[in-house]
């Protein structure tokens, strides 16, 4: 028999979809769930810091409500009774969302941002708010990688990925607008999904750069990944939000009837790379045998992260200056210099650059008619030493520009012992394609592995 604190490990541990379906089968309470992942969190948090709010005493009281449900045999949703981690520029009502800044410290929204609304009609339990990094940008927050806590978890969204790695909830939501989503899942270990631009409602959660925030999600399996995608769809109040996921079953992520064909794509930016992400990409076309395929993208794709950087900088300027405005001495240095690079652009390069977002997406049509998916490093290495930066995201900036999914994949570790992520990439819209793709991959990769 094992201890308290093992129990709850073992709970805490379970995925999303299997955790769901042992409560809709009595097998398992949504109480004992939850109050399995705070005993995590009160063992971890200290050295973890992942959580910028907890509301304990609710999340008990909605998992026994969940539970109440249940046992009346009213209907139930497919994440019932499931706990769930929300970054903290995303809306959840009552609870205090304040984007990573203390100028907006207390804020308490009105209403759930859509993404929550749908998660809590699925049957989740909202267990509380993650840490993010100021106004989800670059200056890095309290969180410190589960792996090592020398090292950056990654960022914006480094507590919601530092909080699934660390055992504390098995999904959590986060955003990117450049690389915020891929590189924390890969410094923590952990499958990191970013759906399609459109895919996901944006509707109650901080506006940075409107061409470019998507929505994405944490999880310990591409299955519950894909489980929280098929929730979402349109909203009305989102004008970007058109891209149906439809419903992401089993039997979309099937096995694939053909092996797929891989692009393996190092990207103009190779020379960013480590010496362990080197090492890492250069096993993974052996392994992938006669599937995988080396390409080089176009030359115009070099110049993509800059185009990325021109949009970011003019769209955040005009969304966050204010805070610069109101309060410029409570405001990090990192982001006062972005603010006064996106008011210094001028027009004519700011609508170019939104420009070549089609045209860098229309290039690609041709590779994806030969090709299933991109397959790419998800960050330049392993976790960087260091609390005062949160990594570099030039191999997730492309992608984001150009909207598409990508999907983070904890398939290999460095020489530190840290994980190091696969980053598969597929063309906007076809999101089924890449999880299949994905699962495809794992099983092919831990097949390889035991043979």
């Amino acid at each position: 028999m094992g201890t308290k604190q093992d129990r709850a490990q073992q709970l805490a541990a379970l995925t999303a979809r299997e955790a769901a379906r042992r409560i809709a089968e009595g097998e398992l309470t949504s109480a004992d769930l939850v109050a399995a992942c705070l005993d995590v969190i009160d063992a971890q948090e200290e050295e973890v810091q992942a959580w910028a709010f907890l509301d304990r005493d609710k999340a008990m009281l909605e998992a026994k409500e969940r539970d109440r449900r249940r046992q009346r045999g009213l209907p139930i949703g497919p994440l019932h009774g499931v706990p769930v981690g929300v970054k903290d520029i995303i809306d959840v009502k009552g609870m205090p969302t304040g984007n990573g800044t203390p100028i907006d410290e207390g804020r308490r929204p009105f209403e759930d941002a859509t993404v929550v609304r749908r998660l809590r009609d699925a049957g989740a339990v909202i267990l509380g708010k993650t840490v993010t990094t100021e106004l989800a940008y670059f200056h890095p927050g309290k969180t410190r990688n589960p792996h090592d806590p020398s090292r950056t978890p990654g960022g914006s969204s480094s507590g919601s990925a530092a909080a699934v790695a660390a055992g504390m909830v098995p999904l959590a939501l986060g955003s990117q607008t450049n690389g915020s989503v891929i590189r924390p899942a890969a410094y923590c270990g952990v499958v990191g999904f970013k759906p399609s631009f459109g895919a996901v409602p944006r509707t109650g959660v901080l506006t940075l750069a409107p061409s470019l925030d998507q929505l994405g999600i944490f999880s310990r399996s591409i299955e519950d990944a894909a489980l929280i995608e098929s929730l979402m769809g349109p909203d009305d109040r989102d004008d970007d939000a058109r891209e149906n996921p439809g419903p992401l079953t089993a039997t979309t992520l099937a096995e694939p009837p053909v092996t797929p064909a891989l692009a393996l794509v190092r990207t103009p930016f190779w020379e960013r790379a480590d010496a362990a992400m080197r090492d890492a990409f250069g096993e993974l076309a052996p392994a992938l045998g006669d599937a995988a395929t080396e390409v080089e993208l176009p030359e115009p794709f070099g110049r993509g992260v800059g185009w990325l950087g021109g949009v970011m900088a003019a769209e955040m300027a005009r969304n966050l200056g204010h805070y610069v405005d109101r309060a410029p001495d409570q405001v990090s240095e990192k982001l006062r210099e972005l603010v006064a690079d996106g008011r210094a652009m001028r027009a004519p390069d700011y609508l170019a650059a939104r420009d070549m977002q089609q045209v860098l997406r229309d290039s690609l049509v041709p590779l994806f008619h030969r090709f299933d998916v991109i397959v790419t490093p998800s960050a330049t290495g392993e976790a960087p030493v260091g609390l005062d930066s949160t990594g570099d995201p030039v191999f997730c900036s492309l992608w984001t520009f150009c909207g598409m999914p990508t999907i983070s994949l904890p398939l290999m570790t460095g020489p530190n012992g840290m994980p190091i992520g696969v980053q598969l990439v597929a063309p906007p819209g076809q999101d089924a394609r890449l999880l299949r793709t994905a699962r495809w991959l794992v099983r092919t990769l831990s097949q390889e592995a035991g043979s």
